[in-house]
C-alpha cells in the first residue's frame, strides 16, 4: 500500500460498497441535489508519503516557539513544571491510554484505582472528605460549584471574586445562564479581594462566595476573613479555586471551612500543550457528596473479600432524572487524571511540599531582582508562584522583543482590566535557574530603559 496512513485501500473500497448493495461512493449522497453538489477540485495539496508528510510536518512544527526553545516567565493558569519521566511511561501504556468508561469493574481495576487514589490525593491536599474522578479543567470546575451552591441553597445570587481567573469567570457566566443565577463580581484593590465591598454586597440571597487561593494576581487570599464573612448569612457557601500544587505548602482551604474547593491539577503532569487540555479536579464535604457532578469511584470489597474499586453513587440524577440534575457532567479526563496521580506519587508528600517552597523562593528571588534593575512590583502582599511587574512601555511589544532574547514572556494584564495597562503577571516555577532569572530581568531591565 503506497499511502499506509490512510483508511483503506482501493479493494477495501469495493468490497464495502458491495456489501452494502451500491455501485460507487457517488450514490451514498444520491439525496443531495445535483445543484448543490461541489463538483471542482478542492483547493489542497495532493496525497505524499508518510515520510514526506512527517518531515513537512516537523518542518512546520519547528517554527513555533517551544518550552523547549525558550525559557518561559508566562503563568496565568498554564504552567512550566518538572514533569517525572515515569509520567509518559505510565500514560503511554495501552491498557490506560485507549480507556474511556470504567463502567465494568470486572475489567477495569486498573483505571478505577488510579483514579481512587487520584480522589484521594486530592483530599489530602485540599483538607476535603470527597473528590470526584476529575472535570474538564479548573475553569468549568468552578462554574460547576457555582451552579452547585445555587441548586443546594436555592439562592440565586453569588459574588464572584474579580481575583479570579478572568477565563473562569467567563466560563461561570456561561454556566450561570440556564438557571438565571445572578452574578455579582467583587473588585480587587491592592492585588487582593476588597472585603470590605463583599460585607457590604453579601446578604441571605447569596448563594456563594468565590474565591481564588492563591489569585490570578500571584496573591495569598485572607480565607480565615472570608470565611467569618460568609459565616454572617446562613447556608452561604465559600468556594474556593486552587493551585494544588501551593496546597503543598500553604494551609489548604478545607481547614478555613471551605465547601467546595476546585482547581486545576495541570500543574501535576500535564504539559502546557497550547493550552489544554488540563485536569480540573471538585473536592467538598461529606454532606454534598451526593451533589458532585462528574464521576465518583469507591473502595469495597467482592465476595472473597478482596480489595476492589466501582464507580458509585451511579443512581445520581447525572444518569437518570436529568431534568432534575445538579449537573449533566457525566464524562471525566481519566488519562490527564492519572498523569497527575502519577506525577504526585512520584514526587511524594515532602516532594511536593519542597516543590512549593521551591516556586516560592525562586518567585522572592525574581521579585528581589526586579526591584534591583529599577522596576516595580505592584503588590506587596504573601505571594505564590507569580508577581505582578509594573513596565513604562507596552507590554505586548516586550513581550516580542523578549523572544527575540529566548524568553517567553509574561501576561499582558492590561488584556482584561484597563487598569493594569502596562502591567505584566510574571511566573517562576521551580525548574527555572537562578542564571534563567538573572538573565530575564536583565533583558527585561534592558528593554524598559533602553
Amino acid at each position: 500500500m503506497e499511502f499506509r496512513y490512510l483508511p483503506m485501500t482501493e479493494t477495501d473500497k469495493k468490497e464495502m460498497l458491495k456489501t452494502i448493495g451500491v455501485q460507487s461512493s457517488d450514490e451514498l449522497f444520491s439525496d443531495i441535489p445535483e445543484s448543490v453538489r461541489f463538483k471542482g477540485e478542492l483547493n489542497i495539496k495532493q496525497p505524499t508519503s508518510e515520510f514526506e508528510l512527517t518531515k513537512e510536518l516537523t518542518k512546520m512544527s519547528e517554527k513555533n516557539v517551544s518550552l523547549k526553545s525558550h525559557s518561559s516567565f508566562l503563568g496565568a493558569g498554564v504552567y512550566d513544571h518538572y514533569i517525572p519521566s515515569i509520567v509518559d511511561h505510565v500514560i503511554s501504556r495501552s491498557e490506560f491510554y485507549t480507556a474511556y468508561t470504567p463502567y465494568q469493574p470486572e475489567i477495569s481495576q486498573g483505571e478505577l484505582q488510579a483514579i481512587f487514589e487520584f480522589q484521594t490525593m486530592i483530599c489530602e491536599l485540599t483538607g476535603m472528605d470527597v473528590a470526584n474522578s476529575s472535570m474538564y479543567d479548573g475553569g468549568t470546575a468552578l462554574a460547576e460549584a457555582v451552579n452547585l451552591s445555587a441548586g443546594q441553597t436555592r439562592k440565586k445570587k453569588v459574588l464572584v471574586s474579580k481575583a479570579i481567573h478572568p477565563e473562569s469567570l467567563a466560563v461561570i457566566y456561561t454556566y450561570v445562564k440556564g438557571p438565571g443565577v445572578e452574578v455579582v463580581e467583587i473588585d480587587h484593590k491592592d492585588g487582593m479581594t476588597d472585603l470590605d465591598q463583599l460585607e457590604r454586597e453579601l446578604d441571605e440571597d447569596t448563594a456563594s462566595v468565590v474565591m481564588q487561593y492563591p489569585n490570578f494576581f500571584g496573591q495569598i487570599e485572607p480565607l480565615d476573613q472570608v470565611r467569618s464573612i460568609v459565616d454572617k448569612q446562613k447556608k452561604t457557601m465559600l468556594i474556593a479555586s486552587s493551585n494544588p500544587l501551593s496546597l503543598g505548602y500553604l494551609t489548604p482551604p478545607g481547614e478555613f471551612g471551605a465547601d467546595i474547593v476546585v482547581g486545576d491539577a495541570q500543574v501535576f503532569g500535564i504539559p502546557a500543550q497550547f493550552g489544554g487540555p488540563h485536569c480540573g479536579y471538585f473536592a467538598t464535604t461529606k454532606k454534598l457528596m451526593r451533589k458532585v457532578p462528574g464521576r465518583l469511584v469507591g473502595q469495597t470489597v467482592d465476595e472473597e473479600g478482596r480489595r476492589g474499586f466501582v464507580l458509585t453513587l451511579q443512581a445520581r440524577e447525572q444518569h437518570i432524572r436529568r431534568d432534575k440534575a445538579t449537573s449533566n457532567i457525566c464524562s471525566n479526563q481519566a488519562l490527564n487524571a492519572l498523569a497527575s496521580s502519577v506525577a504526585m506519587s512520584s514526587l511524594g508528600k515532602q516532594g511536593i511540599k519542597k516543590m512549593a517552597k521551591m516556586n516560592i523562593q525562586k518567585t522572592a528571588y525574581l521579585k528581589q531582582k526586579v526591584q534591583e534593575a529599577g522596576l516595580s512590583v505592584a503588590y506587596d502582599g504573601a505571594f505564590f508562584n507569580e508577581i505582578v511587574v509594573q513596565l513604562p512601555g507596552d507590554v505586548s511589544e516586550v513581550n516580542r522583543r523578549l523572544l527575540d532574547k529566548g524568553f517567553i514572556g509574561g501576561y499582558d494584564l492590561g488584556q482584561v482590566d484597563d487598569r493594569l495597562t502596562g502591567h505584566m503577571l510574571i511566573a517562576c516555577t521551580e525548574i527555572r535557574t537562578k542564571e534563567e532569572i538573572d538573565q530575564f530581568v536583565k533583558e527585561l531591565g534592558d528593554l524598559q530603559h533602553g
